[in-house]
């Protein structure tokens, strides 16, 4: 058995004996997020880790496309 198909399954029985999604557990960090005030933040980014309620991005054009804008500082 595929010990990386083991630690998926493993994970998302966890999340599913705690009461979690099993996206939630398996999910990555996007490599940007627009926050609620339309602030695009990327990876490694001053706000990233502190921007909690956001959109996804894959990119930071993509975030600037959808009215987004990058942030001042």
């Amino acid at each position: 058995m595929n010990p990386s198909f083991c630690k998926k399954s493993l994970a998302v029985l966890l999340a599913l004996f705690l009461g979690l999604s099993p996206q939630i557990v398996l999910a990555e960090e996007p490599s940007v997020k627009k926050s609620k005030s339309g602030i695009c933040h990327a990876k490694g980014s001053t706000y990233y880790s502190k921007t909690k309620n956001y959109t996804p991005y894959q990119s930071m054009e993509a975030c600037l496309k959808s009215g987004g804008r990058r942030p001042k500082r």
